[in-house]
């Protein structure tokens, strides 16, 4: 199956494609015409390459997010903006836009399982998956990156409150599976921070998987007495909260921006210490 956590019913409905593997090609040819009504691309093929086909897919997808979180430091040190970056890129139709934001890693049930599955098959067989390994190491190094960042940025962690904006390891979906909210969680608490967090939906699942994570009831009583806030799941709610409120309710004006949902500009304007993902040089913002 292909199907996205957000949108698992018209994936269902409107595939990009079919993949049927089978060891007998009659049987699979019967099971296509029950998809032929989805008048999607129905593709019959072997057992292990219908497997390898979706490993396959979901290693090149999370190898595109480590591709431009790995420019994105790159853009940090000349100073570019890894989103106009992104978008030039895009508009080539070699390349296209998806799986191209930058920000703190890839989560979820899926992509961290697969890429290490992959990786580790190819291991046992002898295989050298440097790639591979190189996707997952920048991923986490992503979530690291974040921290550092707000090391930088209040001089250090311990007895600080940090905000967490997101729990879920994307929108849409309350899955908190291999989230980089609970990385980031666990190293600043690490380092001794008070460490709080909101997520629309995940609430429920946050109280089972990171019971040593105090619970805010929306955005602002998040922020109230914060001494930074980081942004870790790109929710529509946080883009359109009231900042200049934020701003006032936190002990200190620091916002690390972990998937590029604000206008640095903005964020200078209204007094914040502001740190997104590869948007130029590491001087942003006012403190």
């Amino acid at each position: 199956e292909f199907l996205r956590e957000g949108a698992a019913i018209s994936d269902f409905m409107y595939p990009d494609r079919v993949v049927l593997g089978s060891l007998n090609r009659d049987a699979a040819e019967k099971v296509a015409q029950l998809y032929l009504p989805l008048r999607a691309t129905i593709m019959i093929t072997d057992l292990r390459t219908a497997e390898m086909i979706k490993y396959a897919s979901n290693a090149f997808l999370a190898t595109r997010i480590s591709f431009i979180n790995e420019i994105s430091n790159i853009c940090e040190a000349l100073g570019a903006d890894v989103k106009e970056v992104a978008t030039g890129m895009g508009y080539d139709q070699r390349i296209g836009h998806a799986f191209l934001d930058a920000g703190v890693g890839y989560g979820g049930s899926c992509f961290p399982k697969d890429v290490k599955a992959l990786a580790y098959m190819a291991e046992i067989r002898g295989r050298h998956p440097q790639l591979l390994r190189a996707v997952m190491e920048i991923n986490h190094y992503q979530r690291r990156a974040v921290v550092r960042k707000l090391e930088d940025a209040l001089g250090g962690l311990r007895d600080k409150r940090i905000g967490l904006l997101g729990l879920a390891f994307k929108p849409n979906t309350d899955d908190m599976r291999e989230s980089p909210s609970i990385h980031v969680a666990r190293m600043l608490q690490s380092a001794g921070a008070h460490v709080r967090a909101y997520d629309p939906v995940a609430m429920k699942a946050a109280a089972r998987m990171a019971p040593d994570v105090e619970l805010a009831q929306d955005p602002y009583s998040l922020a109230e007495g914060c001494d930074a806030l980081i942004v870790v799941t790109e929710w529509n709610e946080f883009k359109n909260l009231d900042l200049a409120r934020i701003r006032d309710l936190m002990a200190r004006p620091v916002l690390i921006d972990g998937r590029n949902i604000y206008d640095p500009a903005t964020m200078k304007e209204l007094g914040f210490y502001y740190r997104g993902v590869g948007r130029g040089y590491e001087d942003q913002g006012t403190q």
